[in-house]
């Protein structure tokens, strides 16, 4: 059973893309934005995903991903509900923690940092980069957007 432990925090400088050790395109659709179950197609650079995520519990809940054809996805984007959203992703080490910084190109959209974590009791250094925490808030979910 797969279990991510992630918590979401609202960006409030450029500073991560100096910071970056790469950055990569994302293209993601849902299939399903019920919250009990939420199912994501996801293009990443040149290869499909499909995401199956369960309802959120604070900054828990289940997910399951699994890489597939390109092509599949490629045709899965274009049965999802609502936009396909369109960003670029900054992978960021700080201090021994990986953050995941999402520029959104389309549609317009904050730039959200995330960390995932192994536990959700956690501390860990906050980047100069980050701003309010908003794990939980579902205004942030990407699968809200459009």
């Amino acid at each position: 059973m797969g279990k991510e432990i992630e918590h979401k925090y609202l960006v409030i400088s450029k500073d991560y893309r100096f910071l970056a050790d790469r950055s990569i395109s994302i293209s993601q659709g849902y299939l399903s934005r019920v919250p009990d179950r939420v199912v994501r197609i996801r293009i990443i650079e040149n290869k499909g995903y499909i995401t199956i995520k369960g309802r959120n519990a604070g900054d828990t809940r289940l997910e399951f991903e699994y890489e597939i054809p390109l092509a599949d996805a490629e045709r899965l984007l274009s049965l999802c509900e609502g936009v396909v959203i369109k960003k670029k992703r900054w992978i960021v080490t700080f201090q021994g923690y990986k953050w995941e910084v999402d520029e959104y190109l389309s549609p317009v959209f904050p730039t959200i940092a995330e960390i995932e974590l192994s536990h959700s009791h956690h501390d860990y250094p906050l980047p100069s980069f980050i701003g309010e925490e908003v794990t939980g808030n579902e205004k942030y979910y990407n699968s809200n957007i459009g």
